[in-house]
C-alpha cells in the first residue's frame, strides 16, 4: 500500500514539473484530494490491523496466563484502584455532602461569629478602659 501512495506522489510532482497551459490546475486539485483521501483511508486501515493484531495476541497471552493459573491454583490478582476524593474544578459536579457534615459546617461557622463577636467586643472594652485609665489619674 505504501508503495502505491509514493508512486502517486511521485506522478503528481511529474505533472506539476511537466507543467502545462494552466487549464488542468482543477483536475490536478481534484486528482491530489483524491489521492490524499486515499492516502488516509489507508493510514486508518493499517492503524485497525495493528489494533486488531495487537487485540488477538493479548487474548492469546492472557489465555495462556490463565492455563497456567489454573495449573497452578493460582488465584489472579484483582486490582484494587482507590480513587482519592479529588475536588472537581466544576462547582456542579461536586459531591454532595450529607446531612451531619452539612450540620458540622454551620456549627462550625456559628462559632466562627461568635468567636469573631467576642474578639471585637473584648477590643472595643480593651480601649474603653484605656481612654478611662487616661482620663483618671490616681494620685
Amino acid at each position: 500500500m505504501a508503495a502505491f501512495i509514493a508512486k502517486q506522489m511521485v506522478g503528481s510532482q511529474l505533472n506539476a514539473v511537466k507543467g502545462g497551459d494552466g487549464g488542468d490546475d482543477e483536475t490536478d486539485k481534484e486528482k491530489e484530494e483524491e489521492a490524499e483521501r486515499e492516502r488516509q483511508e489507508a493510514i486508518k486501515e493499517a492503524e485497525d490491523r495493528r489494533k486488531e493484531k495487537h487485540r488477538k495476541m493479548e487474548e492469546e497471552r492472557e489465555k495462556m496466563r490463565q492455563e497456567i493459573r489454573d495449573k497452578y491454583n493460582i488465584k489472579k490478582k484483582e486490582e484494587v484502584v482507590e480513587q482519592a476524593p479529588q475536588e472537581e474544578p466544576n462547582p456542579l459536579m461536586r459531591k454532595k455532602k450529607t446531612p451531619e457534615e452539612l450540620a458540622a459546617e454551620a456549627e462550625q461557622e456559628d462559632l466562627d461569629d461568635f468567636t469573631k463577636l467576642k474578639n471585637s467586643i473584648e477590643t472595643q472594652v480593651n480601649e474603653i478602659k484605656t481612654q478611662i485609665e487616661g482620663k483618671c489619674s490616681l494620685q
